[in-house]
């Protein structure tokens, strides 16, 4: 195998089932493109309506990693976990889907993914919270193994393009995504004084900074962090909570938005070269170092 790490082919699960699982439910989800995890509708719409990607995780390093966020929505037990963070044990509560949060001049911060909602006998609201759920962006090509297996389903389906496999892109899905959630709507609901929940998997939250941790009482903001374990019995893979992290908000943003200096000599021998190439007017070529990270 070219790369230790690389499983013989990339999909983990399609339509909610690993690929080998030889039930009559697995087959009808594949042949109905159906959605197992709560989606807005029954089929998988991932992408596309008529024509979904219906990949829910890849296998990287020999383990499953969650590529669509409506897999977690498995059996709601991130709703569950995260409730029994914000709320007491006698409240009674629900949960409202993709609410519009908007700034003090309007303006949108964006969808929070769920509001938590607690209210009274009489429906009245009596306290909110958010939760933010993160899957894995991707690199590479996910397409062409998902069509190859769709063309010839078989539990030994193998697809090693080598340079296109496709991996996790966790900096992109932390860069471009969770970290301008937390920013964004994070901020406003911190100066309102609400807890906040984030659920996404282990193996992400491993790229991050490394938070400061205190106790559930005093936290206002909590990582969620789940894995897909192996079920022997089904020949699923079940959505388990791993770990909660407990933070505050404050702790959180200071790190999260916070980025490693690099080397200085070599930002400083980059702006050399291009102000050499700017006074003898010759065009700038180095599309390598056009941006520094």
């Amino acid at each position: 195998m070219a790369d230790e790490v690389r499983t013989a082919q990339p999909l983990a699960e399609v339509f909610g089932f690993p690929i080998d699982n030889p039930s009559e439910r697995a087959r009808r989800y594949l042949a109905d493109k159906l959605c197992p995890y709560n989606n807005i509708v029954s089929n998988c719409t991932k992408n596309s309506i008529e024509f979904p990607l219906g990949v829910c995780s890849i296998y990287h390093k020999q383990q499953p990693v969650i590529i669509c966020p409506v897999r977690f929505r498995e059996d709601w037990k991130i709703i569950s976990d995260a409730a029994a963070f914000v709320f007491e044990p006698h409240e009674t509560w629900t949960h409202i889907g993709e609410v519009r949060l908007k700034d003090r001049e309007g303006k949108s911060a964006g969808n929070i993914d769920y509001v938590l909602v607690s209210y009274d006998d009489k429906g009245r609201i009596i306290n909110f919270a958010s939760l933010e759920v993160q899957a894995v962006y991707i690199s590479g090509n996910l397409t062409g193994p998902f069509t190859a297996y769709l063309e010839q389903p078989s539990p030994d389906f193998e697809w090693m393009n080598a340079l296109k496999y496709p991996k996790p892109d966790y900096l992109s899905s932390s860069r471009k995504r969770l970290i301008p959630q937390i920013i964004a709507k994070g901020s406003i609901l911190k100066q309102w004084g609400k807890k906040q929940a984030v659920a996404l998997q282990t193996a992400f939250y491993k790229t991050l900074p490394e938070f400061p941790e205190v106790s559930r009482s005093e936290a206002d903001f909590a990582f969620f962090l789940y894995d897909l374990v192996p079920d022997a019995t089904t020949h699923t893979y079940n959505l388990n909570l791993s770990r909660v992290v407990y933070t505050r908000f404050k702790d959180a943003l200071e790190q999260i938005a916070r980025f490693e200096a690099g080397d200085i000599e070599d930002f400083a021998r980059v702006l050399q070269q291009k102000l050499d190439a700017k006074r003898a007017g010759r065009p700038n070529t180095d599309t390598e170092n056009t941006v520094v990270e």
